[in-house]
């Protein structure tokens, strides 16, 4: 079987995408796992299939992350795939896209070929617990449109990867969760690293800035805008009427067919 694909990468959050009807039927998770994979598949963050608007309906995306697993929302992915509807011609500047966390709104800002700038609307964060203690770690932990766990931290000397690891599967979070290492630098900057779910590492993470964003202003730490630097370069976030806004960019690279 070839699966057709589109590679592009939100802040060099890497992700592939398919048109729906063009997937496997069935065994999809497995199917996430072999194009993911960086040394015997594609290679990617996720594996997004994209379905156009029809009759009155936006378009829509499902997320499987490189595990296998099914998840409800990307927001460097929802930007990937805004950008993929744009190019293809399915969709104007401004579009909506249904994902798994819910409907999603996006602007598109500016387009260069196949670079583009998208303010997206991310919703509203539901902060669940402003202090907890998870792992040893001060934490807040709230959902963007899928679950995040942001820690506090003075610094990243030290191995937050394994922290990470530890803290997503923590028994608290039956389901998982993704986990945002937070260093507030000022009133209106934070620093992040980033340990997703079903993912790993990753170099940005537009939910778990988003998260990360909604969790500082929570403890008083920031206030709106914000700028969260990324080791893939700087988000910016505001808050408008209780809905956080990301301005972000989206890349097309490569496209091509793997061979499941």
């Amino acid at each position: 079987m070839r699966i057709p694909f589109t590679k592009a990468h939100g802040a060099r959050n890497d992700f592939l995408l398919t048109w729906a009807h063009e997937a496997p039927r069935d065994r999809l998770a497995e199917a996430a796992v072999a194009i993911c994979d960086r040394h015997t598949g594609v290679g990617a963050d996720g594996w997004l299939l994209v379905s156009p608007p029809a009759a009155g309906r936006a378009a829509a995306i499902r997320l499987f992350n490189p595990d296998g697993g099914e998840v409800e929302m990307s927001g460097n992915g929802t930007r990937c795939a805004a950008a993929f509807l744009i190019d293809a011609g399915l969709a104007e500047s401004q579009l909506e896209i249904q994902t798994g966390g819910g409907l999603k709104r996006l602007r598109m800002l500016r387009r260069d070929g196949e670079r583009f700038e998208f303010e997206m609307n991310m919703g509203r964060a539901a902060v669940e617990e402003e202090r907890a203690t998870v792992q040893g770690w001060d934490a807040t932990i709230l959902n963007v449109g899928n679950p995040q766990c942001a820690v506090f931290v003075s610094d990243f000397g030290f191995d937050w990867r394994t922290a990470g690891m530890a803290i997503e599967r923590d028994s608290r979070f039956p389901n998982r969760t993704n986990v945002s290492f937070v260093r507030v630098v000022d009133g209106h900057t934070i620093e992040v690293r980033f340990w997703e779910r079903g993912a790993g590492e990753t170099m940005s993470s537009g939910t778990g800035s988003t998260g990360a964003m909604a969790a500082a202003a929570a403890r008083g730490e920031v206030r709106s805008p914000v700028r969260v630097e990324t080791p893939a370069g700087p988000l910016e976030l505001r808050e408008e009427d209780g809905e956080i806004l990301l301005v972000g960019p989206a890349e097309i690279v490569a496209a091509g067919e793997f061979y499941a």
